[in-house]
């Protein structure tokens, strides 16, 4: 096997490992979701074990990049896209934190009766997993356009959560006696908003890794 074959070879498993994280993070975000929306205490403990799958990802893709590095000692084009590599699953690593986030605010929650329903927080949530698939999609095809367009639909997820806050300072005032879940919907709230600049993040990353360049997409 050439050097070009294994570094290719070594490439394309990091290609594989990403998008098995990006995955694992995707349904870990989803469940986390449902779990608040039908108050599972039982799936949130289970989502805040499974993250040890998700950071075990992060290592073996870690380790497969320095190793390649070490022993490829790639040139500069082929360098960024291993870098490229380490930063987008870091980013993906930080959104299973994030369904880790939700799933001990479940907890917290606990079976008190919602204050509104569930509604505008699974559409936040559906954002940014949709940000992920065309993420997931731009990584796999060097697709510069569709990830621009990721930081459009950030601006989407940025609404809703302007939205849901104001709605939630409003609930305060109306029903102090459920305060203490007002406070864990707005957490909620702020931890989908990051996940979204986690994945405008990998957007930026994938550009950096096409074009050279860096190119922040929040401006």
């Amino acid at each position: 096997m050439t050097k070009r074959s294994t570094f290719d070879a070594a490439l394309q498993q990091l290609r594989e490992k990403l998008m098995t994280m990006v995955s694992a993070s995707q349904q870990a975000l989803h469940e986390s979701i449902e779990a608040l929306q039908t108050q599972n205490i039982t799936k949130a403990d289970e989502i805040i074990e499974n993250d040890k799958k998700i950071n075990e990802l992060e290592r073996e893709i870690n380790e497969l990049a320095i190793m390649t590095i070490l022993k490829q000692q790639p040139v500069a084009s082929d360098l960024r896209r291993l870098i490229v590599a380490l930063k987008i699953s870091s980013d993906v690593e930080r959104i299973g934190d994030i369904a880790v986030n939700i799933a001990k605010s479940v907890k917290f929650i606990g079976t008190e009766p919602h204050v509104k329903p569930i509604v505008h927080i699974p559409e936040m949530a559906a954002i940014v997993n949709e940000m992920l698939d065309h993420a997931l999609h731009a990584f796999h095809n060097d697709d510069v356009e569709e990830a621009k367009r990721i930081a459009l639909e950030d601006d989407r997820v940025d609404e809703l959560q302007g939205k849901i806050i104001q709605e939630l300072i409003d609930l305060m005032s109306e029903k102090p006696e459920f305060t203490n879940q007002i406070t864990q919907l707005s957490f909620i709230t702020r931890n989908l908003e990051r996940a979204g600049d986690h994945v405008t993040n990998i957007a930026e990353n994938i550009l950096y890794s096409v074009k050279g360049i860096r190119i922040d997409l929040n401006y």
